[in-house]
């Protein structure tokens, strides 16, 4: 007995080994990052470092990371402060930071942790460890020590089994360097998850197993220009241009847990799955703070057929949360934060979800960048075209500005000047301009930018920085915005570029007046010709559209099931559709209007487009109608044409003609080879009004009509009273013959 004793004895005291302060947590991962080291004045750097550290019950108990050399000294850590916790009650994720300082003499240092126990997962892992490493030379280009990249991520991630296709992890760096991601050397990658080294980026290769998963990513920069580093004890080194085989200027280890729960019915942004709103910032947006000054973040979310409760949110100790709901499923949280002087050039990850019962958004992570106020804000008028996009600073906003020290994101891409203002030119795919998926909208994104010389020591311009951006709804219910008629479509491809489409309704077939988009939508007759037309506009110099289908609804959504085909297939369904000759590049087309059976009065057009290099033989372009799809010849790669976009326009809108119009038109007899829409049945459209005789519709609305109704209708009501008037008979002849039975027997 007294063995079974000891022996309960030691698992206990293993248990609360487990269960000490610094393994306390449920671990789901952490992060680290780095302000700009400091020299100090006997040559040493002192290096200050905050670590975000995300778990499940007590986000207070963390655990301190230390020195892995000796020529580290002076560690001195502040309180642990809690960032955020789950807003249920129920405890079930929590994020801290601490911030701490230390000394270091040597050419780089490292810091290390490590404890138990990770959240359950289906890799079984337990035991976790915390690293990270920095150069300490100073840069040949910047004059600086380098900058570590910045990174986070909320403290619990979980997607549907069904939904999970990506998973963008926050990789910025201060210097602009080349930053890739790779798993830990003792950390495989779970079962069916890719990580795009250069995107940062988890995409799934099958089936994702339902079930907590850990993973423990170093990410790494190098520089893209040749540079080199000098160190304190006067020795150098030599980086070339994005090697990635060198040694790293910087590792960060960055550590989460992602849960993948079971599957839902519907994985469409916005209807149970949350998503973000275009007023909401762009993921990976670099935003400025000053010291001593309020800086406000605001997140908008909408999940259609379920309840917002919460964003969480991965920031900065004191960062303040306001969270509002509102309407239609809509909430929106504003973070509020007050920089000190000890922020001063911090380089602050911001990363956000919004919550609901059921599983979350995409995260979203933003950079806030801490300044004096010395970064100046330009006036600038951005033109957006469907392919680029134009940008004019006027001088007198930003005094003293030196243009012949300004480009955009691209070096490489300089602006122009006049006596007033500095003009600057790029398409969607030039000069780094960066496509971002902003919930309901594209944003194309650049900015103005002000660099120092490598040669200069010291300067006196003022930093300038300029964001310009474009951005295009990916849909509209026109329905309900009639003022924001949908014309301009941009899409990007690696092998085209930038491309746009332009869908518009024309007046007549002259196909040279718009209908104005305050005229929409737009109201037409039956029988009327509705004039349509598409053009292509795109950065290579020679390409052909291809119209592959055109197709009708009754609203704005292109896959309702009540639809008619116009065009299939690049073959004409449709016997009014007609197309007109015109450029390579346009598609100008008409139809007779028409309506759909039943109380709708609304047609909405969507057409799949395709552009293909006119070289290509073999290009779906070049094959035309295709009656039988399963022939068609297609490679992408080799016969050099995108994917099928769709362009939607509309709303038509039938317009009722007068009653004592109507009464002359229902006795027409219908044109031979003319659909009219009105006889046009979606489900079965090959069925048509009958072209001789009289329909149901004509007979109901002739005077003979009335009078045989009414006749039958008097001759119905005299047999029903003959008929009610016998069984009443028969029911009292029956009674009496009961009665009189009953009264012989007594």
């Amino acid at each position: 007995m007294k063995a079974v004793a000891l022996l309960l004895l030691a698992l206990l005291a293993l248990l609360l080994a487990l269960l000490s302060p610094a393994t306390a947590l449920d671990f789901y991962g952490d992060s680290v990052t780095f302000m700009p080291p400091l020299k100090q004045k006997d040559g040493s750097f002192k290096v200050t470092f905050r670590r975000r550290q995300n778990g499940r019950s007590s986000c207070k108990d963390q655990s301190s990371l230390s020195c892995e050399d000796a020529s580290c000294s002076g560690l001195s850590e502040d309180a642990v402060q809690q960032t955020d916790r789950d807003a249920t009650g129920k405890n079930r994720w929590c994020q801290s930071e601490r911030s701490a300082t230390v000394s270091s003499s040597n050419t780089s240092f490292s810091l290390r942790d490590s404890g138990c126990c990770w959240s359950s997962n289906m890799e079984g892992r337990t035991n976790w460890t915390s690293s990270a490493e920095l150069d300490l030379g100073r840069r040949s280009d910047s004059h600086a020590i380098n900058g570590c990249p910045v990174t986070a991520t909320v403290s619990s991630l979980r997607v549907p089994q069904n939904c999970f296709s990506k998973l963008s992890l926050l990789a910025h760096d201060p210097d602009g360097d080349l930053v890739r991601c790779r798993f830990a050397s003792a950390a495989s990658a779970p079962a069916n998850f890719v990580l795009d080294k250069n995107k940062c980026e988890l995409t799934a290769s099958g089936k994702v197993a339902v079930g907590g998963h850990v993973f423990e990513l170093l990410l790494e920069d190098f520089p893209r220009k040749n540079i080199t580093l000098t160190y304190a004890d006067g020795t150098t080194a030599r980086r070339e241009a994005s090697d990635t085989s060198a040694t790293p200027l910087c590792k960060v280890k960055l550590q989460f847990s992602l849960e993948i729960v079971v599957s839902i019915p519907n994985c469409e942004a916005g209807h149970a799955l949350p998503v973000f709103l275009s007023q909401t910032p762009s993921d990976g947006d670099l935003l400025y703070a000053s010291v001593g000054k309020s800086f406000q973040l605001s997140a908008h979310a909408q999940a259609r057929h379920t309840s917002v409760h919460d964003f969480q949110v991965s920031g900065p100790g004191k960062m303040t949360k306001e969270f509002t709901k509102s309407r239609e499923g809509k909430a929106s949280a504003t973070l509020s934060w007050t920089p000190d002087l000890k922020d001063l050039y911090r380089a602050v990850p911001v990363c956000f979800t919004a919550e609901s019962n059921e599983t979350q958004s995409d995260m979203r992570c933003v950079v806030v960048i801490v300044t004096q106020a010395s970064l100046l804000q330009g006036k600038a008028s951005v033109k957006c075209s469907p392919n680029k996009m134009s940008v004019v600073l006027e001088k007198a906003s930003m005094p003293g500005i030196d243009e012949n020290f300004l480009h955009l994101t691209d070096s490489s891409c300089s602006l122009s000047s006049n006596g007033t203002h500095i003009m600057g030119e790029t398409s969607f795919s030039a000069c780094g301009t960066k496509l971002v998926d902003n919930g309901d909208f594209l944003v194309f994104k650049n900015e103005i930018n002000s660099f120092v010389l490598p040669s200069e020591v010291i300067v006196r311009r003022k930093k300038v920085r300029v964001d310009i951006s474009c951005q295009f709804p990916k849909s509209i219910s026109i329905s309900n915005y009639f003022n924001l008629h949908k014309s301009d479509y941009v899409f990007t491809e690696s092998s085209f570029g930038s491309f746009g489409y332009t869908f518009e309704i024309f007046t007549n077939s002259n196909f040279t007046t718009k209908v104005a988009p305050m005229a929409y939508p737009v109201e037409v007759k039956l029988m009327d010709m509705i004039y349509m037309g598409i053009q292509a506009q795109s950065t290579l110099e020679k390409v052909t559209l291809f119209v592959e289908s055109c197709k009708a609804t009754p609203d704005d959504n292109p896959n309702n099931t009540n639809s008619y085909d116009i065009l299939k297939n690049g073959c004409k369904q449709d016997e009014t559709f007609k197309v007109y000759k015109s450029d390579q590049n346009t598609f100008n087309f008409e139809v007779q209007a028409f309506k759909f059976t039943g109380n709708l009065d609304q047609v909405y057009i969507t057409c799949t487009l395709i552009l293909c290099e006119p070289e290509s033989s073999f290009s779906r372009c070049s094959q035309g109608c295709l009656s039988d799809p399963s022939r068609r010849r297609r490679k992408r790669s080799l016969n050099k044409e995108t994917v099928g976009h769709s362009v939607t326009q509309g709303p038509f809108r039938f317009v009722r003609q007068a009653d004592s119009n109507a009464a002359v038109a229902d006795n027409v007899p219908l044109m031979k080879n003319s659909v009219p829409l009105a006889a046009v049945n979606p489900i079965y459209p090959n069925v048509k009004v009958s072209e001789r005789g009289w329909g149901i519709k004509e007979i109901l609305n002739t005077n003979i009509s009335t009078v045989v109704f009414a006749c039958t209708f008097f001759v119905l009501l005299a047999l029903l009273v003959v008929v009610v008037g016998f069984f009443i008979m028969k029911r009292k002849d029956e009674d009496r013959r009961s009665l009189l039975v009953s009264g012989c027997e007594n």
